[in-house]
């Protein structure tokens, strides 16, 4: 039988494992596990690390039960790659193995407050302060300001700093760490591409820069060894794959650009996933943007192999703005429901939804946004507000293509999407309308899974994928054309962008005024407390 290379792909919303033939590209099994997020306070979001691993043993379980019950042998699995949720900050106990807090997820907004207070004693107030080191703007986004609140309120990482048993992580290092060992021997290391997300990662030297850890506090000793996306990192220790390297790692976007194939300059991908995320492939040059992309590192396929950087923009609430309908507001019984409810209404008569649920990013990088649904009428039902929702979307991707168009001056001439999301027809449809472009789809959507995979088994060592590109599998995809007049699609553009400024500068440090008159600052709380609401005057 040909090799087989897995996958774990931990993501916001849920955690898979996927088994892929290293030969043709084809997924043979796989299994999911949903995660909980939890919300201690308006503006926080957290995840459980023992349950983010929970999820991990038994998806790799259930998989092997299911190639068992497919007649294949586990033992043809050669190699594993992760790719995982980027951002979202972990600190654990090295000879305890227990977390030391939950898991600060990169949509939390509890920094909001440490993120203006850096950029006011920033030169010129200016976000983009540490830019020409991380290509980074200073966001809630990132992790060095999660570690910071760390470090600054949680008694027990600051103790396990001073006692040096502290060990910081994004999602990728927690995972590699737990499966070759934990506490007895466990590689604590990331890639270059999840160090890049963390603002403590100099994009030009490709190493923890002391500079930044100085300017954010960060004790270097507590970071995790940075290494390429594609190498033997270590071997599981437990579970039906014991013996197996574990030899690709990849953030989640550049595992999506990787297993788009997109190796060349130029070529880029949109995922839809809980946020939605742009890269393009700017080769093996770092390419500042002057319209609120970020520089990143896209991956770095072997030791001795050249990183290659990309533009991305970011945008927060994708998928999240159907769980937040289907959670919160009720409208929807289960996220494929969202598809019917917007059909059958057609348009959105004229509603528009701007889901700043943790502000803006791309390419406003606006913490102080707040989501907003304008345009309501008495006529304005939940199928027009799902309508609305799937537009936001489509509307969001547009702002950061017409940014990258600006940005590269070679504009996209069509777009290759992936990611959950994807399998919503109607929005691949809404998604080419509003572009006046085609929209092109793989039929097998699991791209950012197979971009670790890849990873993984082309890893010197291991060479059961070959990355050359007469050698790639040829993915076949479904393509959307638009169907729209382009005036229709900038008319609706347009008015979107009316309402994005409605949504700016929401949540205001200024002092306000509450119910019973008092000025009152909104966000005059401590680090990452949220403000008290003011007292509600009944009146007699």
């Amino acid at each position: 039988m040909d090799p087989l290379v897995a996958a774990i792909d931990q993501g916001t919303s849920s955690t898979r494992f996927l088994v892929f033939n290293a030969k043709t590209a084809e997924l043979i099994s796989h299994h999911q596990v949903e995660i909980n997020q939890s919300f201690p306070k308006e503006g926080w979001v957290e995840e459980d690390p023992k349950e983010i691993m929970q999820s991990v043993y038994e998806c790799m379980e259930r998989t092997c039960e299911k190639l068992c019950q497919l007649n294949i042998d586990v033992s043809n699995i050669k190699a594993v790659g992760v790719t995982n949720q980027r951002e979202t900050t972990l600190v654990w106990d090295k000879e305890t193995g227990e977390p030391l807090y939950n898991a600060i997820v990169w949509l939390d907004l509890r920094t909001q407050s440490t993120v203006e207070r850096l950029i006011n004693k920033a030169p010129g107030r200016n976000k983009n302060h540490l830019k020409h080191k991380t290509g980074l703007p200073i966001s809630t986004y990132f992790s060095a300001v999660k570690l910071r609140w760390l470090l600054d309120n949680v008694d027990d990482v600051r103790q396990a700093v001073l006692s040096e048993r502290a060990m910081f992580g994004t999602v990728d290092s927690w995972i590699i760490w737990c499966l070759t060992g934990g506490r007895n021997g466990g590689v604590h290391c990331t890639d270059v591409s999840n160090a890049s997300r963390t603002m403590l990662f100099n994009i030009h030297t490709m190493d923890w820069d002391p500079e930044l850890c100085r300017y954010f506090d960060v004790p270097m000793e507590i970071l995790p060894k940075v290494r390429s996306s594609s190498e033997i990192y270590g071997w599981m220790k437990s579970s039906s794959l014991a013996g197996v390297p574990i030899s690709g790692c990849l953030g989640d976007q550049s595992a999506a650009l990787v297993g788009q194939m997109c190796f060349k300059e130029g070529q880029a991908k949109n995922t839809y996933g809980t946020g939605c995320f742009l890269l393009r492939n700017t080769g093996t040059k770092p390419v500042m943007s002057d319209h609120g992309l970020l520089t990143t590192v896209a991956y770095k396929l072997g030791k001795d192999e050249p990183a290659c950087y990309a533009l991305e923009g970011s945008v927060a609430i994708a998928g999240a703005v159907v769980r937040w309908l289907k959670d919160n507001m009720g409208i929807v019984q289960s996220s494929s429901e969202i598809e019917k409810l917007a059909a059958a209404a057609g348009t959105s008569y004229g509603c528009y939804f701007v889901p700043a649920f943790s502000g803006l990013y791309a390419p406003y990088w606006e913490p102080s946004a707040r989501g907003i649904i304008c345009g309501l009428t008495q006529f304005t039902n939940r199928n027009h507000l799902a309508f609305a929702a799937l537009e936001a979307v489509c509307f969001q991707t547009r702002e950061i293509l017409d940014a990258m168009n600006q940005d590269s001056g070679v504009p996209l001439t069509q777009l290759q999407v992936d990611g959950g999301m994807t399998s919503n027809r109607l929005l691949m449809q809404l998604q080419a309308d509003i572009l006046c472009m085609p929209v092109v789809r793989p039929n097998m959507s699991e791209t950012t899974a197979l971009g670790a995979a890849m990873a993984a088994g082309a890893a010197e060592g291991v060479g059961v994928w070959s990355l050359k590109p007469d050698h790639l599998p040829h993915m076949t995809s479904e393509k959307y054309e638009p169907q729209i007049h382009c005036d229709e699609s900038e008319f609706r553009f347009a008015r979107w962008k009316k309402a994005v400024q409605k949504a700016m500068n929401w949540e205001t440090t200024e002092p306000c005024c509450n119910a019973n008159g008092l000025g009152k600052k909104m966000n005059g709380a401590p680090w990452g407390v949220p403000p008290t609401p003011p007292p509600t005057r009944v009146d007699p």
